[in-house]
């Protein structure tokens, strides 16, 4: 399954059902955290989308496969 852009309200959502929990918000980047010590940086800008690249690199630091993430989408 391909990645494509997604807003970040779907990116929250999806990362939340594997456990991330936002633990803080810097202006519009929204830090998560997994009890495991992984975390993430997702910027939350209501009107765009998260591009294929940032998305890529969000789940590497999250060490989740593509498809795997995209079928939490």
């Amino acid at each position: 399954m391909a990645l494509r852009p997604l807003p970040a309200r779907k990116v929250l959502k999806a990362l939340s059902i594997p456990g991330f929990k936002p633990i803080r918000q810097k202006r519009s980047h929204i830090l998560l955290e997994h009890a495991d010590g992984r975390f993430t940086v997702v910027p939350n800008h209501p009107r765009e989308e998260i591009d294929r690249g940032l998305l890529r690199k969000i789940i590497k630091e999250i060490e989740m496969e593509p498809g795997e993430f995209m079928k939490l989408v």
